[in-house]
């Protein structure tokens, strides 16, 4: 099944009324029924922010952007957890040192000089570390 009819089949399910269009309440019980958590005043807020036409309602394009917007969000915040588990204590950046200790909590012995070149070919700026950044386009190969 391609992610479009995914999206519609979803989309289809919380249009309770069949208008083609999801009001807020609608928002709200699609979010909670796949585990998450939204505030009638958050659903309505994300309704008048991504509402193209003006109506106060999601269309189906509408409600793609926020699904994705969603996912977007989600795929920060765990690459943001990794890179927390990768970086020298708060420091804002992997080092080559800090790179060979994961990876050999992972069971990947790598030397420092391996994890220099690791962090070269990503490391963007040319400092020698790599920022979050970095580590987002690095984690995106």
């Amino acid at each position: 099944m391609e992610k479009n009819e995914q999206y519609m089949n979803v989309f289809n399910q919380f249009d309770s009324n069949k208008d083609g269009k999801i009001c807020p309440l609608e928002l709200k019980q699609c979010v909670e029924t796949l585990g998450g958590e939204m505030a009638a005043e958050e659903a309505e807020a994300a309704v008048v922010l991504v509402d193209s036409d003006g109506d106060g309602l999601l269309n189906l394009e509408d409600f793609v952007r926020i699904v994705e917007g969603a996912n977007e969000e989600e795929k920060t915040r765990d690459l943001k957890e990794a890179f927390k588990m990768y970086e020298l204590s708060g420091s804002g950046y992997i080092t080559p040192k800090s790179l060979r200790r994961i990876l050999c909590r992972l069971g990947e012995r790598r030397s420092v000089e391996d994890c220099k070149n690791m962090i070269g070919y990503f490391d963007l700026n040319g400092d020698g570390v790599l920022n979050f950044d970095e580590f987002k386009v690095m984690m995106s190969c």
